[in-house]
């Protein structure tokens, strides 16, 4: 089964590249036929002259990102991308999300659609559609925001799960969060699911666990596509122990999406550290665990810097020294295991009852995937999916600091102007309002 992909604006292609060619190194590891089969069979389709071609899709108003992301493809050796899968306009489009949806939109859908239909096409039986975007961008947000809306009603029986970079808390874009609730309020009625990365977060993996010392932003696309690969690459599901599964993203929506009002994943992985450090480094999967599973019930960003005083009781309150200390409540986990002496790691942790939403059984709230294949450099890692509060704070954030804008009426008129009105602006509101409500009462 094959997963069509599209890579929208400039941080898409961006990240898009980076996704394949860390799929595509991971694959021809030493050992991997089945695997690297099952994989090539996912991301890539054959061409006549029996090169790898990505199921991708590239979008982008501008051809600059593009054309360097075809021309780093086919430098690679080992796959590139489709010849008639981009598209781009030869002129600046203002920067504006607005200009992007209700504009660029309308007026290129068919030709982007049509280059969807021919991936989707070449694929046996569609997986799905994997989407990767800026939410707080501008025009090529606006536009990959409006292809997600015409391929839902294209496809509506077809899963899509969008993938989407949360600015800096600090940005230099002064109407990025306009640009998040805009994108973020269509994409939630539109998707499966949304899997977020935050930048800042990122950000401090490569500064303060990488030890990178003059960042860049492809240093920064390389840990989110690592950890992107980390959940997409073949692995064995409680339905399919014996095979590699051949749906990661219908089965990743089973375990994790059981109710349409909450739809926000957040993606966790370790270990993540320098290859220079890797190469001294011996991990066990208690300590994995352990670690992992306190990062998910303290809302830790990464592995460094945890609050080990959260803590759960049986009753499901969070306690520290006899202080009351709220705990990141979850409604499902999917944890993803790869590597060596797989079959031996030991989950409980994440099946305790009290994490948990009291009205579901805690038995479809936890889910396990594993390979004993290692992923793309690490002997042992481990990576958690978790549809929980953890998002509410960057959430609420963006709301606040977008409405605060609106109040003003600042910087309005540079959406009005191309057809999003005040009342558009009101009903993203709302309904961002509605999601940071539900989850806020999760439990």
């Amino acid at each position: 089964m094959g997963t069509v992909s599209l890579q929208l604006g400039q941080c898409g292609n961006q990240i898009g590249h980076e996704l394949f060619s860390v799929i595509s190194d991971d694959s021809n590891g030493p050992n991997r036929k089945k695997y690297k089969q099952c994989s090539d069979e996912r991301f890539f389709y054959e061409s006549s002259t029996g090169e790898l071609v990505a199921r991708s899709v590239l979008v982008d108003m501008e051809p600059k990102v593009i054309s360097q992301a075809i021309a780093k493809a086919s430098k690679s050796g080992r796959w590139r991308y489709g010849d008639k899968a981009h598209f781009s306009q030869k002129q600046g489009s203002g920067n504006n999300w607005a200009n992007g949806f209700c504009v660029h939109g309308p007026r290129h859908e068919e030709a982007v659609e049509d280059m969807v239909r021919m991936e989707i096409e070449r694929c046996d039986r569609l997986a799905g559609i994997f989407t990767m975007m800026s939410v707080a961008g501008g025009t090529g947000s606006g536009v990959g925001t409006y292809i997600t809306q015409r391929l839902r009603d294209s496809y509506p029986q077809s899963y899509i799960l969008n993938q989407i970079t949360w600015p800096y808390g600090a940005g230099e874009v002064i109407v990025q969060n306009y640009n998040s609730v805009l994108t973020l309020s269509h994409l939630y009625q539109l998707s499966d699911a949304i899997l977020v990365h935050e930048n800042d977060t990122v950000h401090k993996i490569c500064s303060h666990l990488m030890n990178i010392k003059h960042m860049s932003i492809s240093d920064i696309n390389k840990v989110i596509a690592h950890q992107l690969g980390s959940v997409l690459q073949p692995a064995y599901t409680a339905d399919s122990p014996c095979h590699y599964n051949r749906n990661p993203i219908g089965e990743l929506l089973s375990s994790l999406v059981c109710h349409p009002e909450y739809k926000l994943l957040s993606l966790s992985n370790i270990p993540q550290m320098s290859s220079a450090s890797l190469a001294y480094s011996a991990f066990n999967w208690p300590g994995l665990l352990k670690h992992l599973r306190q990062m998910l019930i303290a809302s830790a960003r990464m592995e460094e810097g945890i609050d080990w005083t959260v803590n759960v009781t049986s009753g499901g309150e969070s306690v520290t020294n006899s202080r009351h200390k709220s705990f990141n409540s979850s409604l499902a986990n999917l944890l993803i295991l790869r590597g060596k002496d797989v079959s031996t790691a030991v989950t409980d942790g994440f099946k305790d009852p009290a994490l948990y939403v009291p009205w579901l059984k805690t038995e479809n709230c936890f889910s396990t995937w594993n390979s004993p294949v290692a992923f793309n450099g690490y002997e042992k890692s481990a990576t958690l999916v978790s549809n929980s509060q953890y998002l509410l704070k960057p959430l609420d954030n963006i709301v606040r600091k977008a409405w605060n804008m609106f109040a003003s009426r600042a910087y309005v008129h540079q959406y009005t102007k191309f057809g999003i009105s005040e009342e558009d602006f009101l009903d993203s509101f709302t309904a961002l309002e509605q999601i940071i409500s539900s989850y806020t009462h999760l439990s």
